[in-house]
């Protein structure tokens, strides 16, 4: 299984338009610290799965029939605006795995397309292939899922973005058995207290709970990358860039 960042930053990403900060300079020169938004590709011997739809170029990226599915956390623009161009496509039918959100996000739902809107419940798994994903209920302004994702000989992945915290159900469930990696909302620095995205400081607490192998931050701001740059994070917590990818081997 192999676990691919796609986009690691936040609605805004890195850099940020008309911020002269020195994580959004570092970002229009350096191309590694650039930040687009929050996506990720799930990859096995059976299945190729989208994990949100906000990158706008999904036409570019992925060719016809080459993706088994996308499974979106939410229904913000960040996290689906890739959709309103795929939509168009012609072809087999694309399915997206979601959130019972009855209000989705513009008239996806009135004029999908090609796209094939599914409903999901919370703690019920979906098979996909060789992979399974549990939604776990998250805390954010909007009807939002993560997952636990597992593929057939056990390797555990949670991935839990957007949230501030997370529900006691979704806590318990995610602790009843070790992860191998915890990729998780760090949106901002450890001062900042987030309305809707957890910051450092409770990101570490969760992490500290979880006891995941390895806990990957993502949907990062310019706040946090600026942070960053002066400070740095315990052993077991990395910083996810677009394009790292993670490998679990069978």
């Amino acid at each position: 299984m192999k676990f691919s960042f796609l986009g690691t930053g936040d609605a805004a990403g890195v850099p940020v338009y008309g911020c002269d900060c020195a994580a959004c300079q570092r970002g229009t020169h350096d191309p590694f610290y650039q930040r687009r938004n929050c996506s990720a590709l799930l990859e096995s011997q059976q299945s190729r799965i989208l994990l949100d739809a906000g990158l706008t170029d999904l036409c570019q990226r992925f060719a016809p029939n080459s993706l088994s599915g996308i499974v979106l956390t939410h229904f913000h623009p960040d996290h689906v605006q890739g959709l309103f161009h795929l939509r168009w496509g012609k072809g087999s039918k694309i399915q997206v795995y979601c959130p019972p959100d009855p209000d989705g996000c513009a008239d996806l739902y009135k004029n999908s397309g090609l796209l094939e809107f599914i409903y999901l419940e919370p703690f019920k798994s979906l098979i996909l292939g060789d992979l399974q994903f549990t939604p776990v209920p998250l805390i954010h302004s909007k009807l939002t899922f993560g997952y636990l994702i597992e593929n057939q000989v056990g390797h555990k992945i949670a991935y839990l973005t957007d949230t501030v915290g997370l529900p006691k159900n979704t806590l318990n469930f995610l602790s009843q058995s070790p992860l191998d990696a915890l990729v998780i909302d760090c949106s901002h620095p450890p001062e900042v207290k987030g309305r809707n995205h957890n910051n450092l400081a409770q990101v570490l607490d969760l992490a500290s709970y979880l006891q995941p192998r390895q806990t990957w931050l993502t949907h990062l701001s310019h706040d946090m990358d600026r942070w960053l740059m002066h400070n740095r994070l315990p052993d077991h917590v990395e910083v996810a860039h677009d394009q790292h990818m993670l490998s679990f081997c069978d």
